[in-house]
């Protein structure tokens, strides 16, 4: 049996370890879950209740303070059972794949969940099981804001790349005028100061550096127009956009804290950028004309005109 044939059918544990990168990662799991329910397409299995089996696991990001035996601290198994029994309960589904959609997208909210690999499992539908199987990470969840209803509304943003022209052009006020009269949330993001940058010959070190730096260039756009505020938690992101504020993006925490960040240097700003207008599942990626991303993102782009 081949390695790809054999982590098909293994476990969502052992998929996890395979396709995990060089970093180390925290993983909780939920075995065979057993829970009846209705659901199904088929007209045999409506009014009869079936057996649905669950195999998760959550990849979640290390606590950056000592965890003191506090269960608070942690994202706890609790949480993903009772994400599967919201689900469930929420509506009749037809099909598996609704189900472990919802259900990765509702453990995903979690702080701590950075990756969830959902295996939901039929077994009165014949000798074997059948099923199905997701892997979904933070990327492409998308931002929630409540609406004037109280309701709670995912929220598409527009993510928007500056260069450094751009931001010493004397337009710069009102192309943010224009931006904010679309009236959807924005977020503006950097890339590298036009001033030299310091070098240390050590990767891990000189990548911290150069986030810093561009870091440094979002305090620089922000102190040019008192709407704009630097944020760099996913969690400062969603409250920012909820007073709505001008958001311009400092990228070390996200990046660094992150299972999936983009294999590109991070000298390189717009393609920070583009990872997170996919890590928030943005409307547009917007950049200056003459710049491009590479093929495959699934957030449509446009061009600034300079």
């Amino acid at each position: 049996m081949t390695s790809d044939i054999r982590l098909a059918f293994a476990h969502p544990e052992a998929r996890a370890e395979a396709s995990a990168d060089a970093s180390p990662r925290d993983r909780i799991s939920l075995r065979d879950h057993v829970v009846d329910v209705e659901i199904g397409a088929f007209q045999a299995e409506r009014g009869v209740r079936q057996r649905l089996r669950f195999n998760v696991v959550v990849e979640v990001r290390p606590h950056p303070a000592p965890l003191e035996d506090d269960v608070d601290r942690i994202l706890s198994y609790d949480r993903i059972t009772e994400a599967i029994a919201a689900e469930l309960s929420a509506e009749r589904l037809n099909l598996l794949e609704t189900l472990a959609e919802r259900v990765a997208e509702r453990v995903l909210h979690e702080p701590q969940a950075m990756r969830a690999f959902v295996r939901i499992e039929k077994l009165d539908r014949g000798p074997g099981a059948l099923g199905v199987e997701i892997v979904r990470n933070r990327a492409a969840q998308p931002l929630r804001a409540v609406d004037e209803s109280g309701e709670e509304q995912a929220v598409h943003p527009l993510v928007i790349y500056l260069d450094n022209a751009m931001i010493e052009a004397p337009d710069l006020s009102a192309r943010l005028d224009a931006f904010q009269s679309e009236g959807v949330p924005v977020i503006l993001c950097v890339g590298m100061p036009s001033e030299p940058v310091a070098k240390t010959g050590h990767r891990a070190t000189q990548r911290r550096i150069d986030l810093l730096a561009i870091e440094q260039n979002a305090w620089r756009l922000a102190a040019l127009d008192a709407r704009c505020v630097v944020v760099a938690s996913r969690t400062e992101i969603d409250w920012a956009m909820k007073q709505g504020q001008m958001i311009v993006w400092a990228p070390s925490k996200l990046i660094l804290d992150s299972t999936d960040s983009p294999n590109a240097s991070a000298r390189d700003g717009l393609a920070l950028a583009l990872w997170l207008a996919e890590h928030v599942a943005a409307r547009e990626l917007r950049l200056p004309e003459g710049l491009s991303v590479p093929p495959g993102s699934h957030v449509p782009q446009s061009w600034l005109s300079r």
